[in-house]
This record gives structure tokens, C-alpha cells and sequence, in this order.
């Protein structure tokens, strides 16, 4: 028997891909030709991911990219970062590696989050932000425009400063976590009439 419990969620909310995404159906995706979801990943209702703010001019382009076995929670926004760079106004592209959980209510606006990264809850992070590996970002912090967490990182406040470091199992810890989450989030079983 196991000790954690499964979450339920009601199966006609989410729609489960070929790669095992799970999106929920009350989630905003826009642009989806231009969003790429690694596999096992979990999009909460009430996220939005604006794959539709690209650089203007033709073509098709990846404008978000999540890994493996991520989490974007209820309330998220995640749209790529933008600016004016000679005169000419462009968004520009947005990685976010395996093993990504983002807190309900936060907004990314990050250039890169590498893997077995921990975004909490409301959080704001700047534009062109890059978050590295194993790094965490506590609940309520905002990382202004271009801020660099290292590796290894925690921060917090407003604005986001370094505070601590996480061990260095971080790497094991949030694999296992995401993992878990994505086996323990299952469909409800419906009553047979």
C-alpha cells in the first residue's frame, strides 16, 4: 500500500497527448504550433502560455519550449521575453528545461530556466531572466529584467536576492518529485450507472 495519496482530477478537464502531456482543457494556449512540450508534462487550468507573441516575419518558430516532467500550475502566465533592439520590436525565444515546477500565479518571462528548477507560488520573473540548474525560487519573489540565478541558488524577496544554497541532492529531490506528482495525477474514476 502506498502512503501518498493519488490526485484526482476529472478526466473530460484534461486533454493527455501521444507523449503523456497533460493540458488541461481550461488552460490558454496560444499559439500552440509554436510551443513544444518535452513529454509527462502537466499544464494546470487557468495557465496561460502565449506561444503566439514570436518575432515578426515569416517562418515557423519554436517561441516556448518546455522539458520533461513539468509542472505549470493554476494561474500561470508564461509569454517569452520581449524588446526594441535597433529600432525593430521583437519577442524572443523562451527554454525551460526537465524537471520545472511553477508555483500557481507566477508570471516567467525568463530567456531560460535550465533543469530541477522550483518556482513558488506568485512569483514574478523579469524578462531575459536565466534561472540555472537545481535552483530555487521562493514563494512572492520578483526577479527583475536580466538577473542571473546561479546553480545550486536560493531566492527570495523583492527584488529576488540570493539567501541560501540548496544541497547538492537537489537534482535527485525534484526528479523524484516531479515523477511522483505526474504518477499520482490521475483521472477520476467514474461511477458506473
Amino acid at each position: 500500500m502506498s502512503l501518498v495519496q493519488p490526485i484526482y482530477y476529472p478526466k473530460a478537464e484534461y486533454i493527455e497527448t501521444d507523449t503523456g502531456n497533460k493540458v488541461s482543457r481550461r488552460a490558454v494556449i496560444a499559439g500552440p504550433q509554436n510551443i513544444i512540450l518535452g513529454g509527462k508534462t502537466i499544464i494546470a487550468g487557468t495557465a496561460i502560455i502565449r506561444g503566439d507573441l514570436r518575432r515578426t516575419g515569416g517562418g515557423h518558430a519554436v517561441v516556448v519550449a518546455l522539458g520533461r516532467y513539468c509542472l505549470v500550475s493554476e494561474g500561470c502566465i508564461i509569454r517569452p521575453p520581449y524588446k526594441t533592439y535597433r529600432g525593430n520590436f521583437n519577442y524572443y525565444p523562451m527554454k525551460i528545461g526537465d524537471h520545472v515546477h511553477i508555483g500557481a500565479g507566477s508570471v516567467v518571462e525568463a530567456a531560460a530556466i535550465g533543469n530541477h528548477v522550483e518556482i513558488g507560488k506568485n512569483c514574478i520573473i523579469g524578462k531575459f531572466t536565466i534561472i540555472k540548474d537545481c535552483a530555487k525560487i521562493a514563494d512572492n519573489t520578483i526577479l527583475p529584467p536580466n538577473t542571473v540565478v546561479p546553480a545550486f541558488s536560493i531566492f527570495a524577496g523583492s527584488p529576488g536576492q540570493f539567501v541560501d544554497e540548496v544541497p547538492e541532492s537537489t537534482q535527485e529531490v525534484m526528479e523524484g518529485m516531479s515523477k511522483g506528482y505526474y504518477q499520482r495525477f490521475q483521472p477520476a474514476e467514474t461511477p458506473q450507472a
